[in-house]
């Protein structure tokens, strides 16, 4: 891969960061010939912080690292897209990305899971999925299997409302689950993926 650094005056070209499972784009930075070696060698996203004059490693102080997973260049080879799985928020204002909600205008399942993750780690007693995940699997087992039912006594009658309504909080609370199994919506579908080829 061959970056070409001398095209912009400070030495350093444009590194978009997209997430390697869902291909939501998290934030923007830029790399030196330095940050560009340490990511290969560590694994870890580096940056060159203009405002801090110095290589960056994102999620040094929060611990909200990036994960390298692939590296590409563009054609004129003087921009990167890193593919990489993020540990925890990326933005510093403590959402998924750096463009918010508008990066989930037709993903709003992943931003529904990414409100779900930060709310598990965080520590607002007030948070329903916060005290959710507090009393363990089998309380979210149980809560999905009530969900489940409501659905289906809802299925049974003719009020629309009432069954979408159901239908929503089955599945947010299926989110919850997926996550308290250390899995996510992602890994369904890969599954449904693989079932849906051809055989």
């Amino acid at each position: 891969m061959k970056i070409d650094f001398k095209k912009y005056a400070d030495g350093l070209v444009p590194a978009v960061v997209q997430d390697y499972n869902t291909a939501k784009v998290l934030m923007l930075g830029f790399m030196n010939e330095e940050a560009l070696q340490t990511t290969e060698q560590t694994g870890l996203v580096t940056f060159f912080s203009r405002s801090k004059g110095r290589l960056w490693t994102k999620g040094e102080e929060s611990g909200n690292h990036l994960q390298l997973r692939q590296m590409l260049v563009d054609c004129d080879n003087d921009t990167l897209l890193i593919k990489a799985e993020p540990t925890g928020p990326v933005c510093h204002t403590g959402a998924d990305t750096c463009w918010s909600e508008r990066n989930h205008k037709d993903d709003f399942l992943y931003y529904l899971e990414d409100i779900i993750r930060l709310r598990r780690s965080s520590n607002d007693e007030t948070s329903y999925v916060h005290k959710l995940f507090g009393k363990g699997i089998n309380k979210i087992a149980q809560k999905v299997g009530e969900e489940a039912v409501e659905v289906v006594i809802e299925a049974k009658d003719v009020n629309r409302d009432l069954f979408l309504g159901e239908a929503a909080d089955l599945l947010f609370h299926y989110l919850i689950l997926l996550q308290a199994k250390d899995c996510s919506l992602q890994d369904v579908i890969a599954v449904l993926k693989q079932r849906h080829q051809p055989k």
